[in-house]
């Protein structure tokens, strides 16, 4: 980017101007300038474009512990790229900045922090991306993560027939679809994945609410409505009420981040619709105790109950490294049965995880049981197993099995 020493000194910037008063400088000085604004917005669109080059998943750059450089997750690997130049952490602040509205700035001096979603169009295919913007150290930072063009099937994601049928309007027509992992595990490939099944496969009403909405799907069968928190509606609690007075079928909740929105979620589900959402966290047993911990103690009983009448499946996942030097999906899945609820109800949550063992004939599998089958295919190492197993001491003993 053009940006000089005159355009710093122009701009009467000074190391003690910092955090919001520095962006309203800025702010001033693209006002008087819009075609540093053009030259921001085509900088940023040329790092964008890269990452589908170099098929990053995600880029970061601005603020100090960035070291004026840019970053790219590849495969799992975040490193900065040298083939990028360097920007000085004011530079970085304006190139945020022009891309910015002005309500989105408004927004971001509030809460020092902003979700929204970006759309490149480029030789007649668009790409979106995810993008945050957020303060360090009293500047600017940014990530923005590529959402996948392309959309995958049941048997792509190695989701046994069963547990797809759950997923199905068509085969159920209530309860509660849990994909649960850590950031960047694949969350939101497997809910658009089981979005597309029943857009294709279902007459029905479909409510996506997201913070902001990645995949953008268009209506098949199924009439698809996205809503954006944060544009069209206040939060995921207020779209998941909202939703009830728009006839759907189906909602998805982009995630579960409190237990209003917990409480919300339960409600819903248990009114008659069939509801898909999110956890943070890395196993189906640790996403039960999740929801009831969030709870105050004489409220727990209650939630334990109703979530052991709403819950249907629960798909916990992680993207492990491949012996390809690629990421691939491990997962885990619960798919709730009468003594599973029972479980629930009873406080007996540490009985699930032999239920899921026994349960293959029903689609069930522990995230230990997928990880030893990648392995005896030859898609990752025994290393990989045992770094990436919830159980250590399970995997162990599955790798070391005659045969294995």
């Amino acid at each position: 980017m053009a940006l000089t020493k005159t355009s710093y000194l122009e701009m009467n910037l000074t190391d003690s101007l910092v955090g919001v008063d520095l962006c309203h400088r800025i702010e001033q000085w693209l006002d008087k300038n819009p075609e540093s604004v053009m030259e921001g917005h085509k900088l940023m669109r040329s790092w964008l474009l890269r990452m589908i080059e170099a098929t990053a998943s995600d880029l970061d750059f601005g603020g100090p512990g960035s070291k004026q450089m840019i970053w790219m997750r590849i495969y799992g690997i975040k490193s900065p790229n040298p083939d990028f130049g360097t920007y000085a952490p004011w530079e970085t602040n304006l190139i945020i900045l022009s891309w910015l509205t002005p309500l989105q700035k408004k927004r971001l001096y509030q809460d020092l922090s902003i979700d929204f979603s970006v759309s490149i169009r480029e030789m007649g295919t668009t790409t979106r991306y995810r993008g945050t913007v957020y303060f360090e150290n009293n500047y600017l930072s940014a990530n923005f993560r590529r959402i996948n063009s392309s959309l995958y099937s049941m048997s792509n994601l190695g989701i046994p027939k069963p547990i797809a049928e759950r997923m199905n309007l068509n085969y159920e027509k209530t309860g509660l679809v849990l994909v649960t992992g850590i950031t960047g595990s694949g969350k939101s490939t497997t809910l658009d994945a089981i979005i597309d099944m029943n857009n294709r496969d279902n007459q029905a009403h479909i409510v996506i609410i997201g913070h902001p909405i990645e995949f953008v799907h268009e209506s098949k069968m199924a009439l698809v409505k996205h809503r954006e928190v944060g544009v069209d509606v206040q939060s995921f609690k207020h779209g998941a009420i909202e939703s009830l007075r728009q006839d759907p079928d189906i909602i998805m909740i982009g995630e579960m981040r409190d237990p209003d929105t917990i409480a919300t979620v339960l409600e819903i589900t248990d009114s008659g619709h069939k509801v898909f959402t999110t956890l943070h966290t890395s196993s189906a047993i640790d996403s039960i105790h999740r929801i009831i911990a969030e709870f105050p103690s004489e409220e727990q009983e209650r939630i334990r109950n109703r979530l052991a009448d709403v819950l249907k499946v629960s798909i916990s996942q992680k993207l492990v490294p491949s012996v390809d030097n690629k990421l691939i999906l491990a997962k885990e899945i619960m798919s709730v049965d009468s003594s599973i609820q029972a479980a629930i109800r009873n406080k007996n949550i540490g009985e699930i995880y032999q239920m899921m063992v026994e349960g293959k004939r029903f689609g069930m599998m522990t995230l230990e049981q997928d990880l030893l089958d990648l392995y005896k295919h030859g898609f990752i190492t025994n290393k990989t197993a045992i770094n990436y197993a919830n159980n250590k001491k399970r995997i162990t003993q599955l790798l070391s099995m005659p045969g294995v």
